[in-house]
């Protein structure tokens, strides 16, 4: 396909559909290995809790690389780029795939995290500069439908296979999409414009990975017998330092990769503090739940696709009264309502035993959807409401890299509680019931920094109505 001189292709409703595959890759990747924990457990001899490294290790990927992506593509193509983070992507997979111990699986998923790190970031920034803008929110829709598809297909997926054919082809079949994509990419779209490179902020790059690695690995080590407690300790510590560390180099630094000056904003404080807190509780759902319905309710893992499948239902199902809800009420209210409400169905997942009738655990996964996607699109749009323009893609940064931090502190929660609670008796119910219940607390507290905002914080871009007070 030809392209003009500007490097946008004749046929542009073709470049959405390319670079999606990027997208519905990543999406399914995070969330396809939750129903097929146990099968690869015994496969390569560890247990399905400690597998939860396996998350970590992939979140701490994303973490560390998303800043550079861009860097990265303005400094060597963001095709050729691309292209490499998908070759990436597909070795993390085919490693995963043949992986025989644990510490191999867990480096094929953090080399997979590499790629994923790359992949989205990049489609997103090749679409914005390919696209005329007059087509830039059809487009933008039309790449990020496999988003949403993916996570809802990913549990289902990934049982079906592991049940039918085996946990091994959740992996294989990454090759060839991924290969599709990397050949479609390269005779589709050339010649993507490029910004000026900056100079590369190594310094601090290395500073946060060292902040993300010790933090993320010693947490999640700790309640595992890998390491000694002393050395888990020392890495959560190392973290700390680094974090430090980074935020003394930031504010010395005139363009760092990731800007804490950002949070000096109240409502942008107040909405990614809410959205950490909320997601150590409710971004470990998908590790925990599908474990519980296979341990401790004895389904298979294509029985726990089935089911956890609703929860992607729900999620969709919230993007179509979103907009409305934040219309007439608001951002603030809503998200309080939401991360309560929220927060009571993880705690209502902790009272749920085999006998429960599957039906009913589909119908509260429905509803924790709707709450968990209302929720998201809220404060994603709330977060950056009050911004100045020329900060909003700091503060997207941001928020783009402590998400999966988040999520990986949640899964390393519930990982050592069920740890800590199977030492004894074995892991039995009443450990993934104590595990929801925690997970419900936590998540509970992400109403307080909410609490503080004003009930018309973002209503500019909600398009809330406010009463105007007649003069006295």
């Amino acid at each position: 396909m030809r392209q003009d001189r500007q490097g946008a292709p004749r046929a542009p409703w073709l470049v959405p559909l390319v670079l999606s595959v990027a997208l519905f890759m990543e999406n399914m990747d995070s969330t396809v290995i939750a129903t097929s924990l146990p099968a690869i457990a015994a496969d390569i001899g560890t247990t399905p809790v400690a597998l939860k490294l396996a998350f970590t290790a992939y979140f701490l990927a994303l973490a560390i690389f998303i800043p550079v992506s861009a860097w990265l593509g303005d400094r060597l193509g963001p095709t050729r780029v691309f292209r490499m983070a998908l070759l990436v992507f597909m070795l993390g997979s085919l490693g995963c795939a043949f992986a025989t111990s644990l510490e191999g699986f867990v480096l094929a998923r953090f080399l997979g995290g590499m790629g994923g790190a790359m992949m989205t970031p990049l489609a997103r920034l090749m679409l914005y500069r390919v696209t005329p803008r007059a087509g830039l929110m059809r487009a933008t829709a039309t790449m990020t439908i496999p988003a949403v598809v993916a996570p809802l297909m990913g549990p289902l997926v990934g049982g079906a296979l592991t049940t039918f054919l085996g946990w091994h082809w959740i992996f294989l079949v990454n090759l060839p999409v991924g290969l599709a994509g990397i050949l479609a990419v390269g005779a589709l779209i050339r010649d993507v414009p490029r910004a000026p490179a900056h100079r590369l902020d190594l310094r601090g790059f290395l500073l946060l990975a060292v902040a993300f690695s010790g933090l993320m690995a010693g947490l999640s080590l700790v309640s595992l017998p890998i390491l000694p407690l002393w050395a888990s300790l020392a890495l959560t510590l190392a973290g700390l330092a680094g974090g430090w560390a980074y935020l003394r180099h930031a504010r010395a630094h005139p363009a760092p990769l990731l800007d804490p000056g950002i949070c000096r904003d109240p409502v942008f404080r107040s909405a990614i503090t809410a959205t950490m807190v909320f997601l150590i509780g409710a971004g470990a759902v998908p590790f925990l739940l599908p474990l519980m319905l296979q341990l401790g309710f004895g389904l298979t893992a294509f029985e726990a696709g089935l089911i956890t499948f609703a929860g992607g239902i729900g999620a969709i199902s919230a993007k179509l009264v979103s907009t409305q809800v934040f219309a007439s009420h608001g951002f603030r209210n809503p998200l309080i309502l939401a991360a309560s409400l929220s927060a009571l169905g993880l705690a209502a997942k902790g009272l749920l035993t085999p006998q429960t009738p599957h039906l009913l655990i589909a119908a509260l996964l429905i509803g924790g959807g709707v709450l968990r996607s209302l929720f998201f699109t809220g404060q994603q749009v709330l977060a950056i409401s009050e911004l100045a323009p020329e900060t909003v893609g700091a503060a997207l940064a941001l928020t783009t890299v402590l998400r999966p931090i988040a999520t990986a502190l949640g899964v390393a929660l519930a990982g050592g509680l069920l740890e800590i609670g199977g030492r004894s008796d074995g892991l039995t119910l009443d450990a993934f019931h104590t595990a929801f219940f925690a997970l419900a607390l936590v998540s509970a507290c992400a109403i307080l920094p909410l609490m503080r905002l004003a009930a018309s914080s973002g209503h500019e871009i909600s398009g809330q109505a406010i009463p105007v007070r007649a003069a006295p």
